[in-house]
């Protein structure tokens, strides 16, 4: 067992002995102090058990480290209002280091995810045009979200919904097919008002004229709505590919539709529906929704909400049983309504977890760009990565909360320096590859830890040890952006070790050695955790 599996284990034993009780694993987690004098690892069990034992947590927590042994801590002491802190031996502390050359790639991997069969959608943008930022964030916690649950050790399938039917696909093939025509010398007719009027929209339709000249005129418009979302889509998985992001699954509206998954769905919700007004209305205010929702107009059509229906309805029905949507912020109202919709159905609404992104602002120059996707003026996301770099977008994109706005700098992004963290943790895993070059032929490589004691290489290796329970928790809390804090953190702590301790010393080349394998474990930690936000980790710089 691990370190911590063993004062987990202590700890459940003594609450078990000491104080007549048997504690969930939910209140052994153990936390890392921010302080050295607190110690390596710090339990808040006594506080969690003074309720129900009534007696002082700080009484509590006497009781039970008193005559507490555990192999690899060198001291057991309470502190505050009853924290138990627990000091590591400097073997212990040490030992990460060959755990993380000998386990690779693999270090931090976890089965916390008990092998959960996960659906996660992310991006699913209307198939109409070049990514926008709003897209372009979702694809990047979307992606990092699904790296991360798989170390974490669930079974992730990554899903894009394809919105190919409904009002929008009806504007791009008016628009489209203005376009052709156009192309052709003939404008009678023009892009609707509430048409797209991207260049990219141009280019499908001179792809088209390349392929087959005037032939097209006589074609239905539903041959302008299949194309031109065909052409959409292909635009936008070459475009994710590049910002390294793709999809195990693309599920189609217009297919749900065409199998009579609506209808369906309408007959299973008549239970739960009125007419009003001409119009069918779904009851989701039975289940905290403001409101209830129109899911079929006065005139017959059908909201954008019950096609989703049918479509949350199939996920249940495909067998998984964790659902994760990733929504624009825009779609805050969505999450009681489609969660009511499902409990209507018979399915367990608490097996969907819906997170929203919020908008990124993009700034160059001082001076912030206005977005703004139907009159072609928007910045896309390929644009972006031309300009800031592929790793920039994506280390900024999942740098904070997904709930949280993000402003985005350009100027900064392309910075090569240390204000720049994207550049700041990259040249840390840099440093780190090159010491170990520079020392090939020259120096031995020691992974025991041995001797390694200074305070900046006790905090590094701490740090490092700290790796998997990170992963865990941002699995738990599906948030990608606490990867990007470790990286910088670690990164912080890289420089400070490789500042304060001379690595390549001829007149020691044991503790030479041992630094050296402390430089091999940070590395392929930062290389690691880097991959899982999708950055790359150069090794020069």
């Amino acid at each position: 067992m691990s370190i911590e599996e063993n004062i987990q284990s202590a700890l459940k034993e003594a609450a078990k002995n000491k104080l007549g009780q048997d504690v969930a694993d939910g209140m052994l987690i153990l936390e890392t102090p921010k302080f050295a004098g607190q110690g390596d690892l710090s339990s808040s069990l006594a506080l969690r058990l003074a309720k129900v034992c009534h007696q002082a947590p700080r009484v509590l927590a006497q009781t039970l480290i008193e005559g507490m042994k555990i192999e690899g801590v060198e001291k057991i002491e309470t502190a505050g209002p009853g924290f138990i802190n627990f000091f590591l031996q400097q073997d212990e502390i040490a030992s990460i280091v060959s755990k993380i050359v000998n386990e690779g790639e693999h270090y931090g991997d976890s089965k916390v995810g008990k092998n959960e069969k996960t659906l996660l959608e992310y991006v699913s943008a209307n198939p109409t045009g070049a990514l926008h930022l709003g897209h372009a964030r979702g694809a990047a916690v979307g992606d990092s979200l699904a790296r991360i649950l798989k170390k974490a050790g669930y079974d992730v399938t990554r899903e894009y919904y394809v919105n190919d039917a409904g009002v929008q696909i009806d504007h791009l093939a008016e628009s489209l097919k203005a376009r052709y025509y156009q192309e052709l010398g003939d404008n009678s007719l023009q892009v609707p008002d509430d048409g797209y009027h991207g260049e990219d929209i141009v280019e499908f339709a001179k792809a088209l004229v390349k392929e087959g000249g005037d032939s097209y005129k006589t074609a239905p418009i539903e041959f302008f709505k299949q194309r031109g979302s065909e052409m959409a889509l292909g635009n936008i998985k070459k475009d994710l590919k590049e910002f390294r992001v793709e999809f195990d699954v693309f599920t189609s509206e217009k297919a749900i539709r065409q199998a009579g998954k609506v209808e369906e769905v309408i007959g299973l919700l008549k239970p739960y529906c009125y007419e009003k007004d001409g119009a069918l209305f779904l009851n989701t205010t039975k289940d905290g929704d403001d409101k209830d929702r129109v899911i079929i107009k006065s005139d017959g059509t059908y909201t954008y909400l019950l096609p989703d229906i049918a479509y949350h309805k199939n996920k249940y029905d495909r067998g998984y049983t964790y659902l994760i949507d990733l929504f624009g912020a825009d779609h805050h109202g969505y999450i009681s309504r489609i969660k009511s919709s499902m409990k209507s159905l018979g399915y367990d609404p608490d097996k969907l977890d819906v997170e929203l992104v919020q908008m990124v602002r993009l700034f160059k120059d001082g001076q912030e760009y206005k977005m703004s996707k139907r009159t072609g003026n928007a910045v896309s996301l390929k644009e972006l990565c031309e300009e800031a770099g592929v790793d920039a977008v994506r280390f900024y994109f999942v740098s904070r909360a997904a709930s949280q706005h993000l402003d985005f700098d350009i100027d900064l992004a392309k910075t090569m320096g240390t204000v720049n963290p994207v550049y700041y943790v990259q040249y840390a895993n840099a440093r780190l590859c090159n010491m170990l070059e520079m020392a090939e032929g020259k120096y031995g490589v020691d992974y025991s830890g041995k001797g390694l004691t200074s305070e900046a290489e006790l905090a590094l290796m701490k740090k490092l040890s700290e790796y998997p329970k990170t992963i865990e928790d941002s699995a738990l809390t599906l948030s990608p952006y606490k990867i990007t804090i470790y990286t910088r953190d670690l990164a912080a702590l890289v420089n400070d070790f490789y500042t304060k301790c001379r690595v390549l010393d001829s007149e020691n080349p044991e503790l030479s050695a041992s630094r050296l394998g402390l430089c091999k474990a940070s590395s392929l930690v930062l290389e690691n955790a880097l991959n899982l936000i999708g950055v790359s980790a150069p090794k020069h710089m």
